[in-house]
C-alpha cells in the first residue's frame, strides 16, 4: 500500500479455490438475483481471509462479478506477493471483480508492517495499484509510513598486522 503501491494482494490467491462459510444463503442458482450470505460470513481464498456479517455476490454467466461485504466491521487479511501481511477493516467493502476495483468505506483502517492508512473511504485499483483516499465532513485521511530498515554498515577491513 504505502511501501509498494501495486502490491496489495497476493496475485496467486485469485487462482485458488474460494471457500465460503455462512449461517444462511439465499438466491438463485443462476444470474437472475444476487446470492446473499448472512449470519456470519467467512471467506478464504489462498492467503485471503474475510469475515463479514453479510455478503452479496452478483454473478454474470455463472462467474462472480461483484461482491459487497458488510459487517461490524468487515475484516480482511492477506499476505502480499512479497510475503508481508496486510490487514484491513471497514464498515463496507465493494469489490468489482471485472474492473478489479475495491472500495472500502466506513472507518477504514489498513495496516501493513511498513505503514498504515485510515479514513472514511479508500479506493484501490488492483490492476494499476492506484490508491485514492478521501475524507468527508466526519474525518480526515491519516497515514503512517515507517522508515525503511537501514542497510547494515559495510564491514571495516581488519588492520594489517605489523602496521600502525
Amino acid at each position: 500500500m504505502l511501501a509498494a503501491p501495486g502490491a496489495w494482494a497476493r496475485s496467486s490467491d485469485r487462482n485458488q479455490a474460494m471457500d465460503i462459510d455462512a449461517g444462511n444463503s439465499s438466491g438463485a442458482l443462476d444470474d437472475r438475483t444476487p446470492t446473499v450470505l448472512s449470519q456470519g460470513v467467512n471467506i478464504s481464498q489462498g492467503s485471503l481471509k474475510i469475515e463479514a456479517s453479510t455478503a452479496t455476490i452478483t454473478t454474470r454467466g455463472g462467474d462472480p462479478v461483484r461482491a459487497v461485504l458488510v459487517g461490524g466491521p468487515v475484516k480482511l487479511s492477506q499476505q502480499l506477493d512479497d510475503g508481508t501481511p496486510m490487514n484491513a477493516t471497514a464498515g463496507r467493502v465493494d469489490y468489482d471483480l471485472t474492473t478489479e476495483v475495491v472500495v472500502f468505506t466506513g472507518d477504514v483502517r489498513i495496516q501493513q508492517p511498513r505503514g498504515s492508512l485510515s479514513g472514511p473511504r479508500v479506493v484501490y485499483n488492483m490492476k494499476t495499484g492506484m490508491v485514492n483516499s478521501s475524507s468527508d465532513s466526519t474525518g480526515r485521511v491519516k497515514m503512517t509510513i515507517q522508515p525503511r530498515r537501514a542497510a547494515p554498515a559495510p564491514a571495516k577491513p581488519a588492520p594489517k598486522k605489523g602496521t600502525n
